[in-house]
């Protein structure tokens, strides 16, 4: 007997799962994701199925990584090469495809992915071919070309380094030795300091089983000849000449981890300006795929010098000839594989400035992000130096790539600060600005309007100005602006983010919004 007197319903079972499920359903996304680096030495893929959850922040529509459960991961493949040195594309497709299978996925069953070319795979006369196997999946993924100090960034967070340091509350040195390139990341209580990349690798040069020395780079010939040893195709590689090879190898990597200048004869070894030495490093970590020897996790041969040069570096830091401590920061080769491309969708303010409606839409544009406080008094030339800082992280060629500048803005909207900022916009994004290419900025704070006014009408930018406003973005984000939605005239946001897992098991966890960009570290 009730003794409520007026008539009511007592939902079903049913309902009450589907109530559920659509109040679950607006805070929370799954999605299956699909992870493929094609790197100088080796090729692999992960897929992953990832549970998103909307932040716990007042008005924030950003989605953060809760889960992620690793679903299937390749074997290592070796990077087909043609005889003229191009990357076979046809077998790396092939390899996918086997993976799709092998995985018990289809390209249907996939809602979102990554690829990133590293190291000498970039150099590759058809890379745009390898990125092209994957632009008829157009939308679903972000293809990014990682240069040497974006594949420092992304060694660097996806071993696991960058989490070590936050929490250790130490300074770390991440060494990653890949096939082509070592890359050296400086890191410091989860925070980057510096990038730097030289030409060793354990692949340049390769040894097919009869001892026949069939592929050879030309940081490996410059090696030699400083050596006095002689290297050349169809040729044999003794084992005393071998032994040589990989001593001048590790002596330069003893050297550039001790932050000493190369000699002159390695001089064209040097790829990007070099570690600064005022910085005081705790400990140093590996890895890449020479750290999967360092570490014991690999012994096969694989006919090249990644395992001489993993022996003759344990010996080095035996004898103390490196001083620093090691630590294992829990990924190896897999480091640069990005685990998934995450999306999520925001919808920018109302106080936008979108110069030319037909401006849009734009698509897979990477984030370039300063942390400059903009919260008291604006130094035009501090922002423009940031710019550059940034752009240079992500080895993005200012005036020939097109880059989302993202920021946060605080303080009052005075118009002699809002100007300083536009100043050092238009400083740091010159050739931009004098080209006449579209300048894409996107803020946290509601100044998107009046900024823009500002560079149109003020500065006198020429080209396309997007500005959007109540957007939050991070590093590693790409993003796709979409149509204006009309009557709100309001821009639709795709924010594709390279995904970082803090974990090394299966299902890793642990997402936390209030760094840079997503903490976590991608297998």
């Amino acid at each position: 007997m009730h003794d409520l007197e007026f008539d009511h319903i007592h939902p079903s079972e049913e309902q009450r799962e589907q109530l559920a499920g659509a109040i679950w359903s607006a805070d929370n996304v799954e999605f299956t994701t699909v992870g493929v680096d094609a790197g100088s030495s080796t090729s692999h893929l992960m897929f992953a199925r990832v549970h998103l959850q909307r932040l716990a922040e007042a008005l924030s529509s950003r989605f953060v990584v809760v889960s992620r459960e690793i679903l299937w991961k390749s074997p290592i493949l070796l990077t087909p090469y043609r005889p003229d040195f191009t990357i076979d594309a046809v077998e790396l497709g092939e390899f996918i495809d086997q993976s799709y299978a092998s995985a018990g996925l289809s390209k249907d069953d996939i809602d979102s992915g990554a690829v990133i070319l590293t190291g000498e795979a970039l150099k590759r006369t058809n890379a745009r071919a390898i990125a092209d196997l994957f632009a008829m999946e157009s939308g679903k993924f972000v293809c990014a070309s990682a240069g040497h100090n974006m594949e420092a960034l992304m060694a660097a967070h996806g071993s696991g380094a960058v989490e070590l340091s936050r929490r250790e509350h130490k300074t770390f040195l991440n060494v990653d030795i890949g096939g082509g390139t070592t890359k050296f990341a400086l890191v410091h209580g989860g925070r980057m300091l510096h990038t730097s990349a030289i030409a060793v690798g354990g692949r340049l040069v390769a040894i097919d089983e009869g001892g026949i020395l069939n592929r050879i780079e030309e940081p490996a010939l410059q090696m030699a000849r400083a050596t006095g040893i002689e290297l050349e195709l169809g040729g044999k590689l003794s084992k005393k000449s071998r032994a040589k090879l990989v001593k001048t190898m590790v002596d330069i990597l003893r050297t550039s981890i001790a932050r000493r200048p190369l000699g002159a004869e390695f001089s064209d070894l040097v790829l990007t300006p070099p570690l600064p030495d005022a910085i005081k490093i705790d400990a140093i970590t590996f890895s890449g795929g020479v750290s999967e020897f360092i570490f014991g996790r690999e012994s096969a041969d694989h006919g090249d010098l990644g395992g001489d040069m993993a022996i003759a570096l344990i010996a080095a830091l035996e004898g103390k000839e490196i001083e620093y401590p090691v630590y294992d920061p829990g990924q190896g080769i897999r480091a640069t594989v990005v685990g998934a491309s995450q999306f999520t969708v925001q919808v920018s303010g109302n106080t936008i400035h979108i110069t030319r409606p037909e401006a849009l839409p734009v698509r897979n544009v990477p984030v370039v992000r300063i942390d400059t406080r903009l919260d008291g008094d604006i130094d035009a030339a501090a922002i423009a130096d940031a710019i550059a800082a940034s752009l240079g992280r992500f080895d993005i060629a200012e005036g020939e790539t097109t880059a989302a500048l993202a920021f946060k803005w605080e303080g009052e909207p005075a118009h002699g600060r809002m100007f300083a900022l536009a100043r050092g916009i238009c400083d740091g994004f010159a050739r931009t600005v004098a080209g006449g290419k579209p300048l894409i900025l996107v803020m946290e704070g509601d100044i998107g309007k009046n900024l823009g006014v500002i560079l149109k009408n003020e500065l006198e930018v020429a080209g396309d100005i997007i500005s959007l406003d109540g957007v939050q973005l991070r590093e590693f984000d790409y993003i796709d602006v979409g149509e204006l939605i009309e009557p709100t005239d309001v821009a639709p946001l795709i924010i594709k983010s390279l995904l970082f897992g803090s974990g090394h098991a299966g299902t890793d966890r642990g997402a936390s919004p209030d760094h840079g960009h997503h903490h976590h570290d991608h297998d």
